[in-house]
């Protein structure tokens, strides 16, 4: 579904990403690891538009979308959750919610997405009136969660979903995460907690200062010592 051949970013005199080339099959989950300032997130933004590339191209269902502005990528079926949360804070859950669909006006089909972010995050139904900045932190992820996938995305790309939150939180999160995975959706997901990301991801990339240095399947990444060493805290 989507493909990023030799992708280079650079942002005034650093070159933030050095020739990234990755693959993400469509109904899979890929695992972007790696430490902070190893262009994790510059990969996220630059396939979203929010930045431009310097070099190589970005494949979305076989059309080049290198130069496609960031609205249309929406349309064409890419959301992505952002680092940090941002809800728009003063705006109501529901609110929230109806942002994400911007782009749509199919009213029934907003109406049954609607029910099913309330399905999948009950909290979301009970707090529907209220303020997102009133809610705490596990909460307002829930809600930006929920409003990428009030857009209808084909792929969904997520920015560090387990930041800040606490253990109990994010496994409650990515148990959510793999059943949306089940219901068919295909996922790019950028992730500090290399564990909890491997465990639900088909295949994983690792990152180091702008280049992707290693490749494999989830699973044998999480039996690799490189990995284990670096991100899993074992020996």
């Amino acid at each position: 579904m989507l493909r990023i051949e030799k992708l280079h970013v650079h942002y005034g005199g650093v070159h933030a990403l050095k020739g990234v080339s990755l693959e993400v099959p469509a109904g899979r989950i890929v695992a972007l690891l790696g430490a902070n300032g190893a262009g994790k997130s510059s990969t996220l933004r630059t396939i979203t538009g929010l930045v431009k590339p310097t070099g190589g191209r970005i494949l979305f269902d076989g059309q080049d979308i290198t130069a496609t502005p960031a609205s249309a990528r929406v349309r064409a079926g890419i959301a992505m959750v952002p680092e940090g949360r941002r809800a728009f804070t003063n705006l109501t859950v529901l609110e929230n919610l109806l942002m994400g669909a911007y782009a749509r006006d199919d009213e029934a089909g907003i109406r049954q997405d609607m029910d099913r972010v309330f399905q999948l995050f009950p909290r979301m139904g009970d707090r529907r009136t209220q303020r997102a900045g009133t809610l705490s932190g596990g909460e307002q992820q829930m809600l930006v969660v929920g409003r990428a996938l009030m857009s209808r995305p084909r792929l969904l790309l997520m920015d560090e979903p387990s930041l800040g939150l606490a253990p109990n939180l994010v496994r409650e999160l990515f148990h959510t995460i793999n059943q949306i995975h089940r219901e068919g959706m295909t996922m790019l997901v950028v992730e500090q907690n290399a564990r909890a990301a491997l465990r639900i991801a088909d295949y994983g990339y690792l990152m180091e200062l702008g280049a992707i240095v290693l490749e494999r399947a989830a699973a044998d990444l999480l039996r690799d010592d490189r990995v284990r060493k670096a991100y899993l805290g074992l020996k």
